[in-house]
């Protein structure tokens, strides 16, 4: 292995191969510390020939490649095992806005461009790029596409699959796949592009996009309501679809427990005079002007709301986005958390809390339910904090067994046990609980076929 290190390393200089184990410590654990590992080399290329380069080699010594962005992944998918024989490829160097076209509505970038410069680049350029997650300053593009981020602004704008048009990737033999088209219609056979966004960097690595961009809203009336049930938010839900002609471009589900910890531990004011069971952080885009205000008085009368607040600046409006994007950073002072994004059809989240709620408090009285989510595309961070006076290590030594009963919920629904943050290796044992087995089939023969040496990502998506 150490003549295939040398050689793999050359490709870079030894500027950019990095083996100091002191150095590589960020590259082999993510922000919450639960996934780690070791490797004997981090590589950091600045070109997509760079990448080929790597990738033939690596598949030429059958050497393991993990592809890394921004390491803002939360299912170990971009973490190398802690065998200390997995090469990470780290795209942090490759991160230039390559074009803006503000006539087409397009935007190509290189894999590692941070997804808070391109929304910037497209500021710059009076257009918008919807995609937006709490971890925006330093997830990258790549990242985003492998994992096929959702964010706050699904609900108008899709996922981030459906925000992309072209893709440039580097296949596991090191050929290079130049589909960097921007093209909105273009029906020539399969599509490959889709075959590597939520692939999670198995299939193929992915160094260039083209993605859309947006004309900018002029104007946001956002606020932040009290509902007394999920149910009441999915019926407000319905009432300001149909009242704003479909402006929604926000709906967020909040928890009071949730909105708490930001207040206790993230220095957030609570928007609202009196608490809530639940709350709604909801925002429309170039709104009828009222319109908000309007849905809120149809929505009183109707019972499905109890107070709100309407943002009467950007930094109010900023602040109410604030204490939603501070939720899963205020659980670490609280102690251990198991985490689940899972997604039901919208009108079923109601039923799937109340039962999710009832199963998990059965295995573990005292639980904490920190639900939060993605209302508008019934995508739910179902997230359980400890209970109070409980060992944190006990607690997280549940983490099976609490998995198996919400995901068992989840299954109920025909819901998803990953709704946004990907498989990884924390759920790729799983996958033949949930797909059947010509949906394996298929997809091991893809793999088989892009990568028959298993050397990109191998143990990630799906089990060995």
């Amino acid at each position: 292995m150490s003549d295939a290190l040398d050689r793999l390393a050359a490709v870079v200089g030894e500027k950019f191969a990095i083996r100091n184990p002191s150095e590589m410590d960020g590259y082999m654990r993510e922000w919450r510390q639960i996934w780690t590992g070791r490797s004997p080399l981090v590589l950091r290329p600045s070109t997509t020939k760079q990448v080929s380069r790597i990738l033939q080699i690596a598949n030429e010594t059958r050497t393991a490649i993990v592809p890394q962005g921004g390491n803002t992944g939360l299912c170990g998918g971009q973490i190398p095992t802690d065998a200390g024989t997995e090469v990470v490829l780290s795209l942090d160097r490759m991160t230039r806005i390559l074009d803006v076209d503000a006539a087409d509505n397009t935007i190509t970038v290189q894999a590692g461009a941070v997804l808070k410069s391109v929304q910037e680049a497209a500021e710059k350029a009076d257009r918008l790029f919807p995609l937006s997650l709490a971890s925006e300053g330093s997830c990258r593009i790549g990242g985003n596409l492998s994992t096929n981020a959702g964010g706050l602004n699904v609900i108008a704008y899709g996922n981030t699959r459906d925000l992309c048009l072209g893709l440039e990737v580097v296949l596991a033999d090191g050929r290079v796949w130049d589909g960097l088209k921007r093209l909105r219609k273009d029906n020539t056979g399969y599509d490959l592009r889709d075959l590597f966004i939520g692939a999670e960097g198995t299939l193929g690595v992915i160094t260039g996009a083209v993605m859309k961009l947006f004309p900018k809203p002029r104007t946001r009336e956002t606020a932040f309501i009290a509902v007394p049930s999920p149910q009441a938010a999915v019926d407000l839900l319905s009432l300001a679809k149909e009242m704003s002609g479909n402006r929604v471009v926000g709906f967020e589900l909040v928890a009071d427990v949730a909105l708490q910890f930001s207040i206790r531990h993230a220095s957030v004011r609570h928007p609202l005079s009196q608490p809530s069971p639940w709350y709604v952080l909801a925002e429309l885009a170039d709104p009828v002007p009222g319109a908000m205000m309007a849905i809120f008085e149809s929505a009183l009368e109707l019972g499905l709301v109890t107070d709100a607040v309407l943002a009467q600046s950007d930094v109010q409006r900023s602040d109410f986005w604030t204490a939603r994007e501070l939720i899963s950073e205020s659980q670490k002072p609280e102690g251990g958390s198991i985490k689940h994004d899972v997604s039901v059809p919208v009108s079923q989240v109601p039923l799937f809390l109340r039962q999710a709620d009832a199963a998990v408090s059965n295995l573990l009285p005292g639980a904490r339910f920190v639900t939060f989510g993605h209302l508008g595309d019934g995508n739910i961070h179902y997230n359980i904090s400890q209970p109070l006076g409980m060992d944190k290590q006990q607690f997280l030594a549940m983490w099976n067994e609490v998995n198996d009963v919400v995901f068992d919920v989840v299954g109920r629904f025909n819901g998803s046990i990953s709704a946004e943050h990907g498989i990884g290796r924390l759920k790729a044992y799983r996958m033949p609980e949930i797909k059947s087995a010509v949906e394996l089939d298929m997809m091991r023969g893809l793999k088989r076929m892009l990568d028959p040496n298993n050397i990109l990502n191998p143990g990630r998506v799906l089990p060995e």
